[in-house]
């Protein structure tokens, strides 16, 4: 089998890669009769000589490759036709920006397997999630310092790796400042990484909800604290999952006693919303920060106006006129929304994602087993949609 690793084309440029040079040689040692050819690129964490040094073929024609492994959506003209994808796609929730590349994947036979769809017993097994939570939350930090002008943090862009960007935490400094974290995930649990390395207290939900503190604290809430049913009834994890219309938002406690907001829950379009426009004009919540690593824009939370990007992450919400500001304007929310946050810390991130890919992945690829793992995960096979993303018929078509 020859594999591909193909160049990134998503603009803004990421520099992370799905497999290392030291990873692609320990698969071909593996793997005799294996083949791997890597694309040339400019931005990759990892050189095009790194790869050579390792014996990996350098070739910008990957179209005798089986599979082909990138990290973001690929761009629809460098789309092979007929080839097995691996990447991110953004497609399965219906984000309009990426029908275009569905239709294309469709037209030219492509089968599309999504990583964030890879599971084992529903669980994701690969993910950048907790290098989204680490370097959100450090964002979220430095743009707290850059706001109050307590303290000053290198971006993370420009720490060599994470043991660099942790030892910046040492700098934090943030009096009695308020934190709240939502979600349960790697994505909060890297971002409750980050703020217990910067020497922050965690308290339990309800003594957050209590207040009377001389420090700064933080705390991490779940779907049962912030949302409820709408007919009365108990909360059900699973009911809630399935359907989310059934509640109503519970959040504005939190939101009423929250300065940095950190959301890093996943967000179904059919779930309640959580912070309001009026909830920020009328002062009710005193939130001056969301450093928003879900990146939902416009909902849940309405001063998500837009993704920003690694070069420029900060942009002020405005609660007066529902518009953008200037990022640490006075009367404004300031907003951090980097869509790509692994790629701060490219060499980790990528590093670990590989080790995944190899521990959980890539035996199903070379037909080592066969869990159902990547069926399940193929949003597209043979020119049409697989049935477990049927429904996302009309959005091909245009119609939703």
């Amino acid at each position: 089998m020859k594999i591909g690793i193909i160049r990134e084309t998503k603009n803004p440029p990421d520099r992370r890669v799905p497999l290392s040079p030291v990873q692609c040689r320990r698969l071909l040692d593996d793997n005799p009769g294996l083949q791997i050819i890597v694309q040339p690129s400019p931005i990759r964490c990892f050189a095009d000589p790194e790869y050579i040094e390792q014996g990996l073929p350098m070739r910008e024609d990957l179209s005798d490759c089986e599979v082909l492994l990138g990290v973001k959506e690929v761009e629809i003209d460098t789309l092979l036709p007929g080839k097995t994808y691996f990447f991110f796609s953004h497609t399965a929730k219906e984000q309009p920006y990426n029908r275009g590349l569905l239709q294309a994947v469709i037209e030219r036979g492509i089968r599309l397997v999504d990583y964030e769809y890879l599971t084992d017993d529903g669980v994701r097994v690969v993910a950048f999630g907790r290098w989204a939570g680490l370097v959100g939350a450090y964002n979220g930090l430095r743009g707290w310092g850059l706001r109050t002008g307590g303290y000053t943090l290198k971006p993370a862009h420009d720490c060599f790796d994470l043991a660099e960007l942790m030892e910046q935490l040492n700098r934090v400094s943030m009096g009695h400042t308020r934190i709240m974290v939502t979600g349960g995930g790697r994505v909060a649990g890297g971002a409750c990484e980050t703020l217990a390395a910067a020497g922050i207290e965690v308290v339990a939900p309800e003594t957050f909800l209590e207040g009377g503190f001389e420090n700064a604290v933080y705390t991490r809430i779940d779907p049962w604290h912030y949302t409820r049913r709408r007919d009365g009834s108990a909360f059900d994890f699973e009911h809630f999952v399935t359907h989310p219309e059934a509640y109503e938002s519970a959040f504005e406690p939190w939101g009423e006693r929250t300065d940095l907001f950190i959301p890093c829950h996943f967000w179904d379009p059919r779930s309640p919303t959580m912070v309001e426009r009026e909830h920020l004009q009328s002062g009710q919540f005193p939130i001056k920060l969301v450093a928003d690593i879900s990146c939902d824009i416009g909902e849940p939370i309405a001063s998500t106006l837009r993704a920003s990007t690694i070069a420029q992450p900060f942009y002020g919400y405005d609660p007066r006129t529902g518009g953008e500001t200037a990022p640490f304007e006075e009367g404004a929310v300031t907003v951090m929304a980097v869509d790509n946050l692994p790629g701060e810390l490219p060499r980790d991130a990528a590093t670990d994602f590989g080790e995944a890919l190899i521990r959980h992945v890539l035996p199903e690829v070379l037909g080592k087993r066969d869990s159902g793992m990547l069926a399940r995960a193929s949003i597209t096979a043979d020119g049409r949609l697989t049935p477990p993303y049927a429904y996302l018929k009309n959005y091909l078509e245009g119609r939703s």
